[in-house]
């Protein structure tokens, strides 16, 4: 690594040296997992550049192929699996700066990958469009970082996931693969050689996602005596195509404390749905709970304008900022990512809430798999050791509910435990001195490595 020789290649770009400036844009939302805290508080890059164009980023990867400087790609460092965190230090490219909508066409819109998601909508939704799917992180996203470390969201329970066909149109992408990169334009199948990829196999330069009409969006919550009476609601609604919803979650009576804003809508004791529905859809939402046995106890549509306004939006109650704000008053909550399978949903989570009660209080997110409901958990996880943190997922997935592992930061352990191989492939072509985001990929480092065994990065190994 020649860091050196680096820093005269891309004197024109803008850089950034200062030891906290760098260690603050070394950081994503890793610190989720006590474990991964453990692992990776000691991670820190060398040099962070801000690209401000497409030519400037090329010429960073270009230097740092030449220099064999290790290269680690972030958008807005939202992610919280250490996805851009520079495992192996070297240079951060911060994509900040290349945050422009460059184009809204009648059902799609092009953006530069630092766009950030709720700044994407702002301009598609003069034209009528918004954006199909999004993080609860919305505010402060960028597209290209979701593309790269997300999977779903906020929309998803329509949509289904980012890897499902049509839910990314096309992405264009630099190759780490010479002094002047290979430039690509990938569509259909081939986008899967970069989305979900941690920035392992490519740095995007520019998006196109698909639009839908733009939908004025009412949030509800529906109260329920039981938890087994609001997980079957909860897939009741996802399971009826006639209504337009843009999400669905479903929580214990235990988490209602951790939603402070919204507590004094949150009976004592019972558990709750969260129901995000386009306006022309809300009384058709309402009345299906009351006759599932709820009761609504928060529609922003018949609230007054100033008490509208004191409410953050659903999305924001919903998927990680659920754990979120339950860290914020209890430092000591992790989570998981759980799936539970059809069929059976509601077998499935009642069984493990029965079994885990108050450690580990449920909190479901209802989503499509082609066509069908599915459904993913993040339960918090009351937290008190790496061993019974361990326990609890193989509890899981004795039970028939597979976990993917917020408490790895490796591609594989935090998935299906196994290598992508269109992933694997095209890193071998498009990295091949193995400089993109090193240590996210355990097949590079590890081509033998036995996926029923954790994985740590030599360099980070206790």
């Amino acid at each position: 690594m020649d860091l050196a020789a680096l820093k005269i290649d891309i004197a024109e770009v803008p850089t950034e040296e200062n030891p906290q400036l760098v260690l603050q844009k070394s950081r994503d939302f890793y610190w989720y997992s006590p474990v991964l805290k453990r692992q990776l508080d000691s991670v820190k890059a060398d040099i962070v550049a801000r690209p401000r164009n497409e030519d400037e980023l090329l010429l960073v990867v270009g230097a740092c192929f030449k220099n064999e400087v290790p290269l680690t790609v972030r958008g807005s460092g939202t992610g919280n699996y250490g996805q851009a965190m520079p495992l192996a230090g070297g240079l951060v490219l911060d994509l900040c700066n290349m945050n422009r909508v460059i184009e809204v066409k009648n059902g799609t819109v092009v953006a530069e990958p630092g766009a950030i998601l709720a700044d994407i909508d702002k301009v598609t939704r003069p034209t009528g469009q918004e954006l199909r799917i999004f993080p609860s992180t919305y505010h402060t996203a960028s597209i290209g970082g979701f593309i790269a470390g997300g999977s779903g969201g906020v929309g998803s329970v329509r949509w289904g996931g980012l890897r499902d066909v049509g839910n990314i149109v096309r992405v264009k992408m630099a190759a780490m693969d010479g002094s002047i990169p290979t430039v690509l334009d990938l569509s259909g199948r081939d986008i899967n050689r970069v989305s979900h990829a941690y920035g392992t196999t490519g740095v995007i330069t520019e998006v196109e996602m698909p639009l839908a009409p733009a939908v004025d969006w009412v949030d509800l919550i529906t109260a329920f005596p039981t938890l087994e009476a609001a997980v079957h609601h909860g897939e009741a609604l996802a399971a009826a195509d006639g209504l337009l919803l843009k999400n669905v979650a479903v929580m214990d009576a235990a988490i209602a404390p951790y939603l402070r804003r919204h507590k004094p809508y949150l009976p004592d004791g019972e558990a709750f749905v969260v129901t995000i529905a386009a306006s022309f859809a809300a009384g058709d939402v309402a009345a299906l709970g009351k006759r599932a046995g709820g009761r609504v106890v928060l529609r922003t549509d018949t609230l007054e304008a100033e008490a509208r306004s004191r409410l953050p939006p659903a999305f924001e109650l919903s998927w990680n900022h659920t754990t979120l704000r339950a860290l914020r008053m209890d430092p000591d909550i992790t989570y998981l990512q759980v799936l539970y399978p059809q069929p059976g949903i509601a077998g499935k989570v009642l069984k493990m809430s029965a079994l885990l009660g108050e450690e580990a209080p449920t909190h479901l997110e209802f989503v499509r798999f082609d066509g069908a409901v599915g459904c993913f958990g993040l339960p918090l996880v009351r937290f008190t050791t790496e061993e019974r943190l361990d326990e609890i997922i193989a509890l899981h997935e004795d039970n028939g509910c597979p976990i993917f592992n917020p408490h790895r930061y490796t591609l594989e352990e935090g998935g299906m435990k196994q290598t992508d191989p269109l992933q694997l492939g095209f890193k071998r072509r498009s990295d091949p001195k193995g400089l993109l985001n090193p240590g996210k990929m355990i097949a590079w480092d590890d081509p033998d490595f036995d996926y029923g065994r954790p994985y740590l990065f030599p360099s980070l190994s206790a």
